[in-house]
């Protein structure tokens, strides 16, 4: 079996869904309609998954990016006999602009090829295998190229300037591109029993809609120049990536675009990261705000909102995109898994796990955007304050699973307590919008307790560092986050001895793990060190950690959950939410430290 690696992928979105490209041209993952929903192509975990692959024969070299401000990849072949370019893009709609492409999508996988120079010979083979795997397709050739169906899914592939053959369970075809010529593809997955109504054959504009897609994400990128800090490409880059990942009919994002993209060789620690965690979305609107777009917060409260309702008394720490609640967790044993790492698990049974983080991550989330929100807030907004800061105040002494997850025992981890404390913080200073509602005196008592709490039992005098649990005398990175949400600053005595610890003992090669023994880096912890030392003073450190991280990402300028210290290689769900927010957040950060230093 040929080793497979993340960093050979290219990620397009529509902004409901997503497909990754390999390097050499083949789409190796394609859920269509929706992020979650079942792979038409997936040879990403397993060798029988389908493909669609277009790409010169014989030996070629080949040089991909991004369109300038977009999510359409162009990848450029050189052979000894001349050069093509192959564009790809997920179709977007043509009405909608701004902040508000990806609503209404026609749900089109798009590829054309054009030729440059000379002559190249270029065979295409279109397998699709929906199901993951499961299903072969029965193909029929059309007048407009090849339909096909199997099981509940339906395919139109809509051929311009080609001739595809059916065979067997896949379409193939030969192209002769020459200086000038142009080849078109578009790709509509529909539910079987919708072909007869609202898809009937039709032809496909493959320069159209590129270039629709290109005005499209423009339109979207130009709202975004007010960013004025330091590595301003990548954090276009990275914010164009989180606007792929939110699924734009709710405002929801996801953690990553894939399942079960294991976070270690070989390993079984692979998870279905393709819906909504909470933490991620406060986490990333913090980053767009950054990155100078505050204006997503009321879809993205409205999102929140329609999820919890009537259901705040038992928030989950993630939901389906469109709100669903229950994720529960199977394995698709039939699936080899990436690079032989199984199980491959569809569904995440961390959705019913007690997290309690969430509060703060929420409540500092409304407090961050307060300057754009109604004063006093609108019921929704202020009854999401009362009641997780009520919440917080209530349940902080509970332990629970972290904010890794942990599925072996509870504990008293210790930015849960950190995060409590954040929601009651934030809350009492957002009290004068509340109303008389407001508990301050019980959430300043309380706030208080916290904070002393995390002093007596977080703080390990063996080790001259806070720990991950009260009472632990185990390192834990996600401690970092401490003078990130203000609970101490970085130039505290205690803070600074933790932080240099973790310096000497979880750094590795530049990259962070989580605590000893976790095998690779992880790379939201990374940046949040980046954070920590521009804040302590150590700004070239964090100027050179960041650019050593960074160039981590792939060609194309995107990065997965975790990085292997040893080889550079991309670890884990591809892209990654959280690794392009730390990036955001850390550009943003040394740039403000900068700014304060300079007189």
């Amino acid at each position: 079996m040929v080793t497979a690696s993340i960093s050979d992928y290219g990620f397009l979105s529509d902004c409901q869904t997503a497909a990754l490209v390999h390097r050499h041209v083949s789409v190796d993952w394609y859920c269509p309609l929706r992020f979650d929903s079942q792979a038409v192509f997936s040879p990403l975990l397993d060798p029988d998954g389908g493909h669609w692959s277009i790409r010169p024969v014989g030996d070629f070299i080949a040089e991909r990016a991004y369109i300038e401000d977009t999510m359409v990849l162009r990848t450029v072949f050189e052979t000894s006999t001349g050069r093509i370019a192959l564009l790809d893009t997920l179709a977007m709609g043509h009405t909608e602009r701004g902040h508000h492409i990806g609503r209404q999508v026609p749900h089109v996988l798009v590829r054309q090829v054009e030729g440059l120079a000379g002559v190249v010979e270029v065979v295409i083979e279109f397998v699709p295998r929906p199901e993951y795997g499961l299903t072969i397709p029965y193909f029929e050739a059309t007048a407009w190229g090849v339909m096909a169906h199997g099981g509940a899914v339906g395919f139109n592939l809509l051929v311009n300037g080609a001739q595809l053959t059916v065979e067997p369970g896949r379409a193939v075809g030969e192209l002769h591109v020459r200086s000038g010529d142009i080849a078109g593809f578009g790709l509509r997955c529909y539910r079987y029993s919708a072909r007869e109504t609202n898809l009937l054959p039709e032809t496909v504009d493959a320069r159209a809609e590129l270039e629709n897609a290109v005005e499209a994400w423009q339109s979207w990128t130009e709202l975004h120049h007010g960013y004025r800090g330091p590595y301003t490409e990548q954090v276009r880059r990275s914010a164009l990536v989180l606007q792929g990942l939110t699924f734009q009919p709710t405002g929801a994002v996801i953690a990553a675009a894939t399942t079960s993209l294991p976070e270690t060789r070989g390993g079984s620690d692979n998870w279905d990261y393709r819906y909504s965690w909470l933490r991620d979305l406060s986490l990333t609107l913090r980053a767009l705000w950054v990155a100078a777009c505050p204006d997503e917060v009321v879809r993205f409260f409205d999102w929140v909102s329609h999820a919890t309702r009537n259901q705040l008394e038992n928030l989950q720490i993630m939901y389906g995109v469109e709100g669903e609640r229950d994720l529960t967790e199977h394995t698709l044993d039939h699936l080899d898994g990436f690079n032989g790492a199984t199980p491959v698990r569809v569904g995440n049974d961390a959705w019913d796990q007690k997290q309690l983080d969430v509060y703060g991550e929420i409540v500092d989330a409304i407090y961050l955007l307060r300057d754009q929100l109604s004063n006093p807030l609108d019921d929704q907004i202020r009854q999401l304050v009362l009641t997780f800061a009520n919440r917080a105040a209530q349940r902080w002494r509970e332990p629970d699973a972290g904010m890794w997850e942990a599925r072996d025992q509870q504990r008293h981890y210790l930015t849960s307590k950190v995060m409590c404390w954040v929601a009651l913080d934030r809350a009492i200073k957002l009290a004068p919008r509340l109303g008389d509602d407001a508990q301050v005196e019980e959430w300043e008592q309380t706030r208080d307790e916290i904070r002393e709490a995390v002093h007596r039992h977080g703080w390990s005098e063996e080790v001259q560092a806070f720990t991950g649990a009260f009472g632990s005398h185990h390192l834990d990175a996600s401690v970092l986050l401490m003078p990130l949400v203000g609970f101490l600053p970085a130039s505290d005595s205690r803070m600074r001895s933790t932080i240099a610890r973790i310096g000497r003992e979880l750094v590795d090669n530049g990259l962070v793990h989580r605590w000893a023994g976790d095998e690779h880096g992880f790379l939201i912890c990374t940046y949040w060190f980046v954070e920590c030392l521009a804040l302590a003073g150590e700004i070239d450190r964090s100027i050179e950690l960041f650019e050593q991280t960074t160039a981590y990402a792939n060609d194309l300028g995107l990065l997965a959950e975790e990085v292997d210290p040893r080889t550079g290689e991309l670890m884990g769900n591809f892209p990654q939410t959280l690794s392009h927010v730390g990036l955001i957040n850390a550009a943003w950060r040394v740039g403000e430290v900068q700014r304060r230093q300079t007189p």
